[in-house]
């Protein structure tokens, strides 16, 4: 019994030091590598094979330079205020939203782009501890070895921006016809406006809820200042 305990642990020490070693080898490797292909687009193709949907996904990489600065500011403005400012985590707002749930109420804003950055391309996606605590291990890793600019870079070439479409470029395509590039000030707002739920929401034609976060996207974007 006490060897197979032993092999046991050997085993758990030996996996856990793979585990380390091969995760920080894959972040140090995206911080030079794009991001072609995530998890989350292998899970909608999936989920639309089996809803009879066509199996669509529309993405392209840009470099940060070739991303507007105004859809840069738009998602710090709609989904993480202090993302220049912390470590990857914004405690106030984890705080807040634990006692909201508490409540029974919903907030948005637990996750900074960090954590959602760290999701999209190593994780899955759902609420277990298990991934969550895979999440804030990624989230460390790539505030070590990556910058902000570069996240940033990551976050907006791999998030969910409408049905199939992921990515600043393939979703200014989508939405407005243009590169990412060219995007003006409101349209950047729209598409940042969309990101809680970018499948049920639109950037263009939208409801009188998203046009009055847009509204309140454009006047966040006024205070942000792009210091990475």
């Amino acid at each position: 019994m006490k060897r197979k305990l032993q092999r046991l642990k050997r085993f758990l020490f030996k996996a856990m030091l793979w585990f380390i070693g091969l995760s920080i080898f894959g972040v140090i490797l995206f911080r030079f590598v794009p991001v072609f292909y995530t998890p989350l687009m292998t899970i909608r193709a999936v989920e639309n094979l089996f809803d009879g949907k066509d199996m669509v996904c529309s993405h392209d990489w840009e470099p940060l330079e070739n991303i507007s600065p105004n859809l840069q500011k738009a998602v710090i403005a709609s989904e993480d205020a202090t993302f220049l400012q912390h470590h990857g985590f914004d405690f106030n707002a984890i705080q807040k939203a634990m006692k909201n749930n508490e409540k029974g109420k919903k907030l948005r804003g637990g996750s900074t782009i960090s954590q959602q950055t760290a999701k999209n391309v190593f994780l899955w996606q759902g609420r277990s501890w298990l991934r969550k605590g895979l999440e804030a291990w990624f989230t460390v890793l790539i505030e070590v070895f990556w910058s902000k600019e570069r996240i940033m870079e990551v976050y907006l070439n791999s998030i969910e921006m409408g049905n199939g479409v992921y990515g600043a470029e393939a979703a200014s395509q989508y939405w407005y016809r243009k590169s990412a590039d060219n995007l003006t000030k409101r349209e950047a707002a729209g598409i940042a406006a969309i990101l809680p739920n970018p499948r049920k929401f639109t950037a263009t034609n939208s409801s009188a809820r998203i046009n009055r976060k847009k509204d309140r996207v454009m006047a966040g974007m006024a205070s942000v200042k792009l210091d990475y």
